[in-house]
């Protein structure tokens, strides 16, 4: 078991150290990744919009009068969003009030699917209009590309940290057991 189950307070908040923090980033890596997979190359492939996160990004620090460089888009959508806040927003905030008022009763993919669309109205509902465009981008095709990758990035990101969680220390790295 990794320290991102042990607790240092009576709030069942994980522990904050380096261990955390790492998982945070390889879940956050792979759940960005899988976001981006889908809203960038399988959407489109499929005839579906294409996703411009970082474009939001842009967006967003062009609003707040901050550079709003390609380089600056990618930087908040990839690292600040991907890497750093939605995984403090699923460790430190949705999971400990999940825990809260569910349990374990539902398992990690109903709750993580949930917490994905949280994101979605989040940046969609909340950022655009932020960041000068319109409310949930006027329920265009991107909007439920973004639904769909927010989704898919909740369960992804819940994966990889109950994967680790549960892989035990003298397994062999290839070994990840089946999420549950």
């Amino acid at each position: 078991m990794t320290n991102y189950d042990d607790t240092n307070n009576a709030s069942g908040l994980p522990a904050f150290n380096t261990t955390t923090l790492g998982l945070m980033f390889v879940a956050g890596f792979f759940a960005t990744n899988a976001f981006d997979l889908f809203g960038q190359v399988i959407s489109p492939a499929l005839g579906f919009a294409t996703l411009s996160p970082h474009g939001l990004a842009k967006s967003l620090l062009g609003s707040l009068g901050l550079p709003a460089s390609d380089f600056a888009g990618f930087f908040v959508h990839f690292y600040l969003v991907g890497l750093i806040g939605y995984p403090v927003g699923w460790l430190f905030i949705f999971r400990p009030l999940w825990t809260r008022l569910f349990g374990d009763r539902f398992g990690g993919f109903i709750p993580s699917a949930i917490y994905g669309f949280g994101l979605w109205i989040f940046a969609i509902g909340g950022i655009t209009v932020l960041a000068g465009l319109p409310f949930f981008l006027n329920f265009s095709g991107i909007t439920w590309v973004a639904l769909v990758g927010h989704v898919l990035y909740g369960i992804v990101l819940v994966a990889v940290l109950n994967g680790v969680e549960r892989r035990p220390a003298n397994a062999p790295s290839s070994v990840v057991p089946a999420y549950t």
